[in-house]
Parts: structure tokens; C-alpha cells; sequence
């Protein structure tokens, strides 16, 4: 019974697993949790079949051990196996833009599929092996099932909240791994005793970097994601989970960096009249936060980030402490607004990691609670992430928006980034313009580019909602289509405003 446990145990810890291994290079989406619960369970199914044959034809306690032992050796070999062969898959699928859902999906199936597979052997044969008498059957495979949840219900909870923040995701895997085999050692025999400690023998393997690279700065693993720093003294650049996109920028000589993070700056001069309580929802390393402590610097801000480590980097790496004005709240956007009293001029919303947006960040009800929490007259700012000629996401985004606020304007600052804004009180195309190059004077290279390139967006015939965002369908046609045109280009910098 006690393989039973450990088996459970061991293929949630995998689960678990896989969602932290595969998160830096396909992102942590309901489409590539989807294909991991989704391989899990089939191979699960599968196992169980195969068990029950094997059981029919070898019902021996060392052909059970022989299974389990095999299973946490793969488990053990998942963490060395995948780095090279993601790294290599990633390399392939990036030649072909398919996304993060076939990526994800093949590597669930090639990693994680087969382990599982052998643990869910374990269930049928230990049945097999304890029904001695028909008229009990029933009591044992309930009782042998219920052992199985429970180390189930250990394996989800223990490496999410304890070992995972603790140890990482290598030494959880290896720690499950070293479980399953010392409780199969028993079954095989002492010959294979050696074996059964290889998996506790390569806890002492220090983890390796997941992407290494020359100007890594920092790298850390957190609860929530994982986060390089790269970059010299001048400059550095914040990476989390897929490792494609840069979330903060930090420059010694100014803060302005030519990315989408310029655009926010944009954002006040269309209040018409001084900003003073600003909300930004996704500060990261606080990138738009020290630079509205010099453009801004009266306006007070509450920066919402829900990874305490990503604020860490931040203070370290990003100069987030360099505006005094900010305070930074741990917490996710959406319950740090609804739990709130404060009221904003402006809400920055930068929240969108590629490649999918959180669907519950993007819905007609979020933008609701957005517009309760501004005062009269202000605004909502997004960053959008968009493919050359090819704008369904942010067009979705913004028609959304439109249906709640009475003037949305869109601006494709960048060929990959769209901002939108939405206005509390509408104004005329001259009052926006004049709004515009009121601003600073510093800034007028970008607020002269947003007053003759803004467009006006309508709203949505079918809006998002908290029940209907097909976030991941929209982003992966975007995808495809983007590749079928064979269109990849390098980012256009935008203007570069005087250094301040």
C-alpha cells in the first residue's frame, strides 16, 4: 500500500514539475496548463490499462516493484532531459511560430507521459495483488484508491507551497523520484538497492541554469515564475517564464528606453490637467514607475506586482527605489483594485505577458471595475501586445474597452505594441492634440507621434466577458498567420525624446 501512496504522490509532484520546467520557454497559459493536465490524465488512463494487463499476466510483487523503480528513475532523469531537449524544441518551434500550444504538447507528451504512464501502473497491480478473497474486492480497491488521492493531494500541495519555493523544481522531482524508489527498493531485490538510492544520490547535483547565458546578472525561481536578469553596467534587462519577452529596462544614463514602457508616459497629458494618483497593474522591475518619478514627479503611484520576487529585482537591478513617490503592493491587479478605496487619475495596465494576456485582465467586467475606480474625468492606458498588420488581439482589447468607457483611441506605437487608452470623459480630436503637446516638452517627440497617428475604436459587436475571452484562440491565429507570412522583422525603437 505504501507504493500506492508514493505513487500518487509522484505523479502530481510531475505535474507540478512540468508546469515550472515548461513555463520558461512556453509561458504558464491556460492552454499549456490544459495540455499538461490533459497528457497527465491520458497517460494516467493508459497506465492503468497496462497495469491491469501486466497484473492479469505477472501478479508478482517484484514485477510491481521493478514498474515503480523504473518510473522514478524517469522522474529523476526529467529535470537533466529537459533543459537540453526544450532548449532544442524551442530553437524548431520559434523557425515555425507555432506558439506555446504544439510546443508544450509535445514536450508534456515526451517528457512527462512516459513516467506517469508507469506510475499509473501501480494502482491496478496493487489491487490485483491484495484481492485474495472476491467478497472484499470491493473494500480493497476503495481503500487502495483512497491512498492514491491522498498522495495525490501531497504530491499537488507539498511542491506548489513548500519544497518548489524551497529547494526548486530539480530537487523536488529528484525528492519524489528518490520516495518512489527507496519504497519499490523492498520489491526488486538488494542487487538493485543501488539503483533504487541513484535518484537521493543526485539531489547533490547542483541545478543548472535553464537558459544560460554570458550577461546573466541574476536568476532566481519564485513562486510564481522564473526571472532572469541580464545585462552589464549600463543596462539591464528583466526576463520571466517564456524568456522571449523583456518585461523591465534599466539604463544608467536615462530612463527612457526607445520600448513600450515610453508609451505610458504619453498617458497624463490627456488628463488635461495634473496627474496626481496613479495605479500601474504589472510593475515588474518598476521601469514606467521610475520614469514618471522624472517626468511626473509629484504624482503619487501605486504599483501592483504580484511577485515579490520580481520586486525584488526590481529594487536591485531597476532602480524601482529611484521614485520615491512609489509604493509597491504585492498582490494580483484585478483583487488589488476590487479591495481598494483609492481613486486614480490614471490606470496603467501592463499586465499582458506574451503570448497570452490573462483573459480576466481583458473583459468588459474588468473594465468596469476599472472605471469605478477612477476619478471624474481620468483614464485607463493598456499596452497590447500586436504582429505587423495584424491587430485582432488589441482590436478585441480595445472594441471590449469601448463598450464600457464612451471614447477609446489607439495608438500602434511599435509594430509589436499597441496602446490603447480609454477616456472617462470624451474630448474632441482638437482638445487631444492640444492635451498632447502640452505635455513635457521632453516628451513631445512621442506625444507629437500619438496626436497624428491615434485612431478612434468602436465598440465590440460581442464584447469580452468573465465567461467568454478566447484570449489563446485569437493569440495562436495571430501566431500562425504571422508565420505564414513569413514577415519576421527586428523592433522599431520609438523616438528618442532628449535625455532628461
Amino acid at each position: 500500500m505504501l507504493l500506492v501512496f508514493v505513487a500518487g504522490t509522484g505523479s502530481m509532484a510531475t505535474e507540478i514539475g512540468a508546469s515550472r520546467l515548461l513555463a520558461p520557454y512556453f509561458g504558464s497559459s491556460t492552454i499549456v496548463w490544459a495540455n499538461i493536465i490533459g497528457l497527465i490524465l491520458a497517460s494516467l488512463s493508459l497506465g492503468y490499462v497496462l497495469g491491469g494487463r501486466l497484473a492479469d499476466r505477472r501478479p508478482s510483487s517484484p514485477v510491481l516493484g521493478a514498474v515503480v523503480l523504473a518510473g522514478a528513475l524517469l522522474v529523476a532523469a526529467v529535470p537533466f532531459a529537459a533543459r537540453p531537449f526544450l532548449d532544442l524544441s524551442v530553437r524548431a518551434l520559434d523557425a515555425l511560430s507555432t506558439g506555446a500550444m504544439v510546443g508544450s504538447f509535445f514536450a508534456a507528451l515526451i517528457l512527462f507521459a512516459p513516467p506517469v504512464t508507469l506510475l499509473g501502473m501501480v494502482t491496478p497491480f496493487a489491487i490485483r495483488l491484495a484481492v485474495t478473497d472476491v467478497a472484499v474486492a470491493g473494500r480493497v480497491a476503495g481503500r487502495v484508491f483512497a491512498l492514491s488521492t491522498v498522495g495525490s493531494l501531497l504530491g499537488t500541495f507539498v511542491p506548489a507551497l513548500l519544497t518548489i519555493p524551497l529547494i526548486g523544481t530539480q530537487r523536488t522531482l529528484l525528492g519524489a523520484a528518490a520516495l518512489i524508489a527507496l519504497a519499490a527498493a523492498p520489491l526488486v531485490g538488494r542487487r538493485w538497492l543501488l539503483v533504487a538510492l541513484l535518484p537521493a544520490a543526485l539531489l547533490a547535483a547542483p541545478p543548472g541554469l535553464i537558459k544560460p547565458r554570458a550577461d546573466l546578472v541574476f536568476e532566481r525561481e519564485s513562486r510564481y515564475q522564473f526571472i532572469q536578469v541580464v545585462g552589464d553596467a549600463g543596462s539591464h534587462y528583466l526576463y520571466l517564464n517564456e524568456g522571449y519577452a523583456v518585461h523591465s529596462e534599466w539604463h544608467a544614463d536615462s530612463v527612457l528606453t526607445g520600448g513600450e514602457w515610453d508609451m505610458f508616459l504619453t498617458a497624463p497629458p490627456l488628463l488635461g490637467h495634473p496627474v496626481e494618483r496613479v495605479a500601474i497593474l504589472g510593475n515588474a522591475g518598476g521601469t514606467t514607475a521610475r520614469a514618471f518619478g522624472v517626468y511626473y514627479p509629484t504624482a503619487t503611484i501605486d504599483a501592483v506586482e504580484i511577485d515579490p520576487a520580481v520586486t525584488a529585482a526590481g529594487d536591485a537591478y531597476f532602480g524601482l527605489g529611484d521614485n520615491p513617490q512609489v509604493t509597491v503592493h504585492t498582490a494580483d491587479a484585478r483583487p488589488f483594485l476590487r479591495g481598494t478605496d483609492e481613486r486614480y487619475d490614471l490606470i496603467l495596465i501592463d499586465a499582458y505577458r506574451q503570448p497570452y494576456v490573462p483573459f480576466y485582465l481583458a473583459t468588459r467586467e474588468f473594465f468596469e471595475l476599472c472605471r469605478q475606480r477612477l476619478r471624474p474625468g481620468g483614464l485607463v492606458a493598456l499596452n497590447i501586445s500586436t504582429v505587423p498588420d495584424d491587430h485582432r488581439l488589441a482590436g478585441d482589447i480595445a472594441g471590449t474597452l469601448a463598450s464600457v468607457f464612451p471614447q477609446v483611441v489607439t495608438w500602434q506605437a511599435l509594430r509589436f505594441n499597441q496602446f490603447v487608452v480609454g477616456l472617462d470623459a470624451p474630448a474632441t480630436p482638437a482638445v487631444l492634440r492640444a492635451r498632447l503637446l502640452a505635455g513635457p516638452r521632453a516628451l513631445l517627440p512621442l506625444t507629437r507621434l500619438f496626436a497624428a497617428d491615434y485612431a478612434v475604436a468602436a465598440p465590440a459587436t460581442r464584447p469580452w466577458t468573465d465567461d467568454r475571452a478566447p484570449v489563446e484562440w485569437i493569440t495562436d491565429r495571430m501566431i500562425v498567420a504571422y508565420a505564414v507570412r513569413g514577415a519576421v522583422q527586428q523592433e522599431d525603437p520609438l523616438p528618442t525624446a532628449p535625455r532628461p
